[in-house]
């Protein structure tokens, strides 16, 4: 290893470090029962609420997928689906936090998503339950699979170990950190790691621009790729047998533009759509100390990712200018960013700046596996196997069912060749179809039955896979992204469901009301 790579490594375990730091410090509060483990004693501030909710729900495909997606073929998909997003947040957080903080302590003092979806209907037979924590745990497996690729992916670019062992070792690391403190610690660390990843992506952004030449001498340059730049056409990278792009004269080959109708444009648009069911996010949402400070909350959330998403595109094609024929496949292209670190910056600093994609990272991989292992110990096994199960016998099957999902997540990412972006669409699809409308239904809709609220969830979760797997691969008018046919099909079945089913007791419509005075 050279001496730059040791620098840079030196930075990053110092880092790693103060995350351990702060797990240990949480310990011992996160032990003490399982509220505290999995939703903190709902004691967030608002700060830590935002940059927590933010950190944990863009992972290092922010810092890789969205810069990796922008280098590839350009402004057209990255600005669509960061403009969605954008919406996205600040919409989620207006709407559906205030109302969530104060419904999810009047059903029954919920802790978890399931639990709030079982509470708000009255459950006998936990149908809604079991259901909501089976697609809980099929999902956040794969969004783990995603976070595990980013570690592999950037430590092997940057420092030349084999994939799969950087690979294993931040899945292992994240399990580690994730049994220690639990939500508080992860809520405290990814309000570090932040403002570690906003900080790392605008000194990229700086230093990129100034290495360039400015933006106008990027933008100049890019505009001899057809399609590049534009918002209704899209670059189409030539590529060999190999799929690899064809380098030739020391120019990347491009095709001519493919078109990029409204269509398109709505169905990354629709990415906006996936917060409404985000459990990473709807927890900080149910885990704020006191709903007046939402409001403060929400400006936070939204200029940081408005920032953030900004900055991740901008630094995609600043690196196309800079270094256009460094990485010749869509999977390579997602190191841009760590590339760029690495020949701007000194190693130290460099360190830092990859930080910030284990920041991202490590943010949410330990809400993944944390949401998923509550959805196992809380809503399968304490309310279906083990009725009499002690506060200590849920934390302890938790951890086990954290351990399982992690390595679960591991095998999933074992391809290397697996691009981040492709791998994070399909889980926040699910998430967004499966819990997505039900979240909004149930919130602002008093007729919503228990009947309707499994059709759209079995309905959303289940359009997700066949049209990503089935109807999706005809192309056309049938390659748009599955979330938004899959969010529109589980908002039908829960409506002729819930029509075609009887009304909600008067116990519910109370609680709804009580609900509507947040």
């Amino acid at each position: 290893m050279e001496s730059s790579q040791i620098q840079t490594l030196i930075t990053m375990v110092l880092y790693i470090g103060v995350v351990i730091g702060i797990g240990v410090y949480f310990a011992k509060r996160a032990n003490e029962n399982s509220e505290n483990y999995y939703l903190g004693g709902r004691s967030l501030g608002p700060w830590v609420a935002a940059f927590s909710a933010e950190a944990s729900d863009m992972s290092g495909w922010l810092l890789m997928g969205l810069p990796g997606l922008a280098y590839w073929t350009g402004l057209a998909d990255a600005f669509w689906t960061a403009a969605g997003l954008a919406i996205g947040t600040y919409i989620n957080w207006l709407v559906v936090a205030r109302r969530l903080r104060h419904y999810s302590e009047i059903a029954g003092n919920a802790i978890t998503l399931p639990d709030f979806f079982s509470n708000r209907f009255h459950e006998n037979k936990k149908i809604l339950m079991t259901i909501s924590s089976v697609f809980i745990l099929i999902f956040f497996c794969v969004y783990a699979s995603s976070c595990f690729v980013t570690c592999g992916k950037l430590f092997s670019s940057l420092f030349g170990v084999d994939y799969h062992v950087m690979m294993i070792i931040g899945a292992a690391f994240v399990v580690i950190y994730t049994f220690l403190g639990g939500f508080l610690a992860e809520s405290a660390s990814d309000f570090m790691q932040a403002v570690v990843m906003v900080l790392a992506l605008v000194i990229i952004l700086t230093l990129g621009t100034i290495n360039a030449g400015g933006l106008g001498e990027v933008f100049a340059n890019l505009k001899a790729i057809p399609g590049f730049l534009e918002f209704f056409n899209i670059a189409t990278p030539t590529l060999n047998e190999a799929g690899e792009q064809i380098i030739e004269n020391g120019a990347p080959l491009f095709g001519a533009a493919s078109p990029y109708g409204i269509i398109s444009a709505l169905s990354m648009l629709a990415w906006g759509l996936g917060y409404f069911g985000m459990p990473q996010v709807l927890l900080r949402f149910m885990a704020i100390r006191d709903k007046v400070e939402l409001k403060k909350s929400r400006r936070i959330a939204t200029v940081w990712v408005v920032i953030s998403l900004f900055a991740a595109i901008t630094i995609g094609l600043i690196g196309r200018a800079l270094v256009p024929t460094q990485f010749v496949t869509n999977s390579d292209a997602e190191n841009i960013f760590s590339y760029l670190a690495s020949i701007m910056l000194h190693p130290l600093f460099a360190g830092l700046v990859s930080a910030g994609i284990l920041a991202a990272t490590i943010s949410s991989s330990d809400s993944y596996l944390l949401i998923a292992a509550s959805a196992f110990s809380k809503n399968l096994w304490q309310r279906l196997f083990r009725k009499e199960a002690s506060d200590k016998e849920i934390m302890h099957v938790g951890r086990a069912a954290l351990l399982i999902i992690a390595i679960l997540g591991a095998i999933i990412a074992m391809d290397e060749d697996s691009v981040i972006f492709t791998i994070v669409s399909f889980a926040w699809a699910g998430f967004g179809a499966t819990f997505g409308p039900l979240m909004l239904f149930s919130l602002f809709w008093k007729r919503t039955t228990r009947a309707g609220a499994i059709a759209g969830m079995i309905s959303g979760g289940a359009m997700v896979f066949i049209w990503n797997f089935l109807v999706k691969p005809m192309g056309g008018i049938w390659g748009i992204y599955e979330l938004l046919p899959a969010f529109i099909i589980s908002s039908v079945f829960i409506v002729v469901f819930s029509l075609l089913s009887k009304e909600p007791d008067e116990s519910i419509k109370r609680e709804f009301e009580e609900a509507r005075k947040a």
